[in-house]
């Protein structure tokens, strides 16, 4: 085990990482960010990249991939350690610090910032016993080009921000559009819902999806029965993409005790955990009122970083906006 001391190590590498580690290298912390994954970007890099985001401030609507690599340049400025395919096993509390024992080592930390979202993904499939023959197909759960449904006949099934998102994103470009759902309520945002149906998308509601067969040309026809009525239908389609949420799993925060239930973290108004030293932000973070937004998280990163400092060094006065933070940096004083 390394004897080198970090004043704070950030477990996960999504977007409200990212920006930890940027704001604790603006404070001159000696940091580290360790990710799981093979790339930086969790989520919204792996799963909705081409997805566009219209609530980061100072961004009409930018990207989900566009958004990550403009975090990874930032943080590139400060060059904090970051560490891939790699996975915090073991939090132990010793007198002045944390032991974290990983996948691939064991380092020191005086402090911590659980910034790991929702933890271990995977999309909610459609639970149908030909499903399998036509995933990756006719079937998607992510969108990876959104080109691919330029002229096509597409379907849509949810109910939640993401497919009425991606419905509004596909509406021009797709030949035909049909959005499928339970309920005839959406979980969406009201103005997405709204949006969507001022656009020549068709609302198959209150309806599930019952089954699914090949159909001529390569397509898929999806076949639909209404929910506690008797009516049923059949679409056919070039493509299905199906956005029922996300199955996640936080199992190995109940090891680390922080109180976590359900997956989540209870925090207090500094971002602290029940264990005094060790932070949760973002998704995995659980306070009353609390939104799970992107935009909430970078809130909540300075708030952590600066109560961890202010605990490590109680001397040091805390810089009042970025200009302060960054003047004393090798890389912008001549700036």
């Amino acid at each position: 085990m390394s004897c080198e001391v970090y004043d704070l190590i950030i477990i996960g590498g999504g977007p409200v990482g990212i920006f930890a580690a940027t704001y604790a290298k603006m404070r001159q912390a000696k940091v580290q960010v360790i990710e799981s994954l093979d790339q930086l970007g969790g989520q919204v890099a792996t799963l909705f990249s081409a997805k566009k985001i219209y609530d980061i401030p100072g961004y009409p609507m930018i990207k989900g991939t566009n958004l990550i690599q403009n975090l990874i340049k930032q943080t590139k400025q400060f060059e904090p350690e970051i560490h891939l395919n790699e996975t915090v096993q073991k939090i132990d509390q010793k007198t002045d610090f944390f032991k974290l024992t990983t996948s691939q080592r064991q380092l020191m930390t005086k402090s911590i910032i659980i910034a790991t979202g929702i933890g271990a993904f995977q999309p909610r499939k459609l639970k149908l016993p030909e499903s399998a023959t036509f995933e990756g197909k006719q079937l998607q759960y992510f969108v990876n080009d959104p080109d691919q449904f330029n002229d096509k006949d597409l379907v849509i099934a949810g109910g939640g921000d993401s497919a009425v998102d991606w419905a509004l994103e596909f509406a021009d470009q797709a030949k035909s559009l049909h959005i499928v759902h339970r309920r005839k309520n959406f979980r969406a945002l009201e103005s997405s819902v709204a949006r969507l149906k001022k656009t020549k998308t068709v609302f198959e509601t209150p309806y599930l999806i019952s089954g699914l067969k090949a159909a001529k040309q390569q397509q898929i026809q999806v076949q639909l029965k209404e929910v506690r009525g008797e009516k049923q239908k059949t679409l056919n389609a070039d493509y299905l993409l199906v956005n029922y949420g996300i199955i996640s799993s936080n199992k190995y925060l109940n090891a680390w005790g922080l109180n976590a239930q359900h997956g989540l973290i209870p925090v207090d108004s500094t971002m602290q955990t029940a264990v005094k030293g060790i932070y949760a932000i973002g998704d995995v973070a659980s306070y009353p009122g609390k939104l799970n937004l992107i935009a909430t998280g970078f809130g909540e990163a300075p708030l952590a970083v600066n109560n961890a400092m202010n605990m490590l060094y109680p001397e040091r006065r805390q810089p009042a906006h970025s200009t302060q933070l960054v003047k004393n940096l090798p890389q912008f004083k001549n700036n």
